[in-house]
């Protein structure tokens, strides 16, 4: 028993490390006969593959469909099954009530930093601190791994345009393109643009990104798929260091996701505030 709980917990902390998301079904409570205990654990992941049981058949099914339900409005709840009579939509004849806590685990928004120089290095540390998943890319070995840029999550030393075979893209990923050059730009974004995203930023000045644009639409990428980048990346906060270039960015990402207007403080007045 101890071997399965502990495999268990091993998958539950690698589903963490991949960024993915999953359903956790824990036996909560049990009265008259049941399949499993109470303190029983299953994983159910996205596709409704499992791991683990919390006792087999027909009850098993219906479990794994309504951690599927939960998971799709990222919901927790607790959840009873009467054992009693299959013809009256009990799923299972063992006489007894089961009941179920399912808690959906959805992962930490993931910051896709491509490009390990100065500012992606800064942009790394930044992100963790404010709770991203971190992956960061680069096609040069010697900058894309631990030593050189520490504390990402994972390390993709790829092109941009083999990205979408190592790292999946979801409505939860916010790309940062602190690259090293315009070429690098103009090669990698038709392959991320159709990617899910929730932001696509490029680093550069207004100047670069004009001359992106132009080449971009050369090569036939329509200027609505480019009007969605956001380039020049960031807040506009005069920064010049690489950490500062950092917080410029990520400070823009945070107010998109809280719907914030980028006002300071001073100048942000609410109705209740007068």
């Amino acid at each position: 028993m101890e071997n399965k709980s502990s495999s268990l917990y091993e998958e539950l902390s690698e589903l963490e490390r991949r960024g993915a998301s999953g359903v956790l079904c824990t036996v909560i409570r049990t009265r008259g006969s049941s399949p499993r205990h109470a303190g029983s654990k299953m994983l159910v992941y996205p596709d409704g593959s499992i791991s683990g049981t919390i006792g087999g058949g027909e009850m098993e099914s219906r479990v794994i469909r309504d951690a599927l339900d939960a998971l799709s409005r990222n919901e927790a709840t607790i959840l009873s099954y009467t054992l009693q009579d299959p013809g009256a939509g009990d799923p299972g004849v063992c006489g007894g009530e089961v009941e179920i806590f399912l808690e959906s685990l959805t992962a930490n928004a993931t910051l896709l930093v491509i490009g390990a120089g100065h500012v992606g290095r800064s942009l790394v540390h930044l992100g963790k601190w404010l709770g991203f998943r971190v992956v960061v890319s680069d096609d040069r070995p010697d900058y894309c791994k631990p030593e050189a840029i520490p504390g990402a999550d994972d390390y993709l030393c790829v092109p941009v345009a083999h990205l979408r075979e190592r790292f999946h893209f979801d409505a939860n990923t916010y790309i940062v393109m602190p690259t090293r050059g315009l070429p690098v730009d103009v090669a990698g974004l038709p392959h991320l643009l159709d990617m899910p995203h929730a932001y696509l930023g490029v680093i550069g000045s207004r100047r670069r990104w004009e001359i992106a644009v132009k080449k971009l639409m050369e090569q036939g990428v329509s200027q609505h798929e480019l009007e969605r980048v956001h380039a020049p990346m960031g807040l506009e906060l005069n920064a010049e260091t690489p950490e500062e270039i950092a917080l410029s960015v990520l400070a823009e990402i945070v107010m998109l996701r809280n719907g914030g207007d980028g006002l300071t403080m001073k100048r942000t007045r609410k109705p209740e505030d007068s």
